[in-house]
């Protein structure tokens, strides 16, 4: 039996994850849940879970949430960034599933590892952001970090029973997203709502965004380098727009193994939870009587810049992923709010990078500082500061 913390229980891999713990209550008890600000999601779960502790992001959703919570069913309510770091490191907990979106995932994973807590890691950011950091700390702690996202837990799958030595390259699936084949003249036109219809996967509409522009895919690269301690130059992103093989490992020998299976993050959560055994979940199967053919392409980095900026960012290193992370946090909120255009979200990242002095290898303090200056910076671009800057970044950045 495990104890689960689940942060950002109300999102889309909360959700999930909270439909397996369900499913296998001999396996998991939900211990506690943390939410940003979806009181009434939050308000079922805690009735239906009944956890020790449910975290929300201010102390006046924290009052509201204790009005909707009939004291039968009323756990400790706790609040903001200390709330957080209690629910990650909470004694009862033995594992903490990561699925916050953005850097608000750094201090609470950080917390957890201190605190001997394994790690489900569903967000990226925190790797994007403190790598070296995390996984030295995840080292000396002996603590287990096993990955959430599809792309991760299929890698860590096809190298398992493999020597590391004999590893030649990565190969990292990406759909593509919902305007592969769209011509880029038209990218400009490109409304939020167009960019949250994806083909393939629900998901979240930051993550959703990060997957049109093929941002999510750099921000795995990053993730993946860490998670596997895999050069960059042995990392390759390749387009498969039917999302069924999930990523696909090259050994020395030539044999490349891939994990398949339909687009459905619950496979790659329960694999994080109940490994190195495998749950009933019964899934479907691929449809391979269907005739539909798997398909493989290179990305096309001029007309996806954004994957560009992300591989650009991990080769420098230091503050800079943590740089190019929370200016696309910025950019991605500014398009979903309609006041950026689909096509200036690079723009933005890439002139706050152009503008970033980045320091070698930093400390918590460091990264969070770059973390901090390049919100800022993005934030207060306006549309001169866009048209100037122009695709000439990413000569700047090269």
């Amino acid at each position: 039996m495990k104890n689960l913390s689940i942060l950002g229980s109300t999102g889309s891999i909360g959700g999930n994850t909270l439909q397996i713990a369900e499913r296998f209550p001999d396996n998991f008890t939900v211990t506690v849940l943390a939410a940003h600000s979806n009181l009434a999601r939050l308000a079922e779960q805690v009735q239906r879970f009944q956890p020790q502790l449910a975290v929300v992001c201010d102390r006046q959703r924290a009052d509201e949430l204790r009005k909707m919570l009939p004291k039968s069913s009323r756990p400790e309510i706790r609040w903001s960034t200390d709330g957080y770091l209690a629910a990650a490191s909470h004694d009862s907990v033995d594992t903490v599933v990561t699925a916050v979106v953005g850097a608000a995932g750094l201090l609470p994973t950080l917390a957890a590892i201190d605190a001997g807590k394994d790690i489900a890691l569903a967000n990226k950011e925190t790797l994007v952001m403190a790598g070296e950091l995390v996984m030295r700390r995840a080292r000396q702690q002996k603590v287990t970090i096993l990955p959430v996202d599809s792309e991760h837990s299929a890698i860590f799958q096809c190298l398992a029973g493999n020597r590391r030595q004999d590893l030649q390259r990565v190969l990292l699936t990406a759909s593509g997203g919902p305007f592969l084949q769209k011509p880029v003249e038209s990218f400009a036109d490109i409304t939020p709502e167009d960019a949250l219809r994806h083909p393939n996967w629900q998901m979240g509409p930051k993550i959703t965004v990060d997957s049109a522009t093929l941002m999510n895919k750099g921000l795995e690269v990053i993730e993946a380098g860490w998670l596997f301690d895999v050069p960059l130059d042995r990392i390759e992103v390749v387009v498969h727009p039917q999302s069924i093989v999930h990523s696909m490992v090259a050994f020395c020998d030539g044999s490349v193994i891939a994990q398949l299976g339909i687009p459905d993050m619950k496979g790659a959560i329960a694999y994080a939870l109940s490994y190195p055994k495998r749950l009933g979940l019964q899934q479907p199967l691929p449809d391979f009587d269907g005739g539909s053919a798997l398909t493989f392409e290179q990305p096309d980095l001029e007309k996806f810049p954004c994957l560009a900026l992300a591989m650009k960012a991990a080769a420098r290193g230091g503050t800079l992923p943590a740089v190019l992370n929370a200016a696309n946090e910025v950019a991605v909120g500014a398009f979903l709010a309609h006041r950026l255009r689909f096509t200036e979200i690079a723009a933005v990242i890439g002139a706050v990078m152009q503008r970033h002095q980045t320091v070698d290898s930093p400390d918590l303090e460091q990264i969070l500082e770059a973390d901090r200056w390049a919100r800022q910076q993005a934030s207060a671009m306006d549309g001169q500061t866009i048209a100037d800057s122009g695709m000439k970044i990413d000569e700047k950045l090269a």
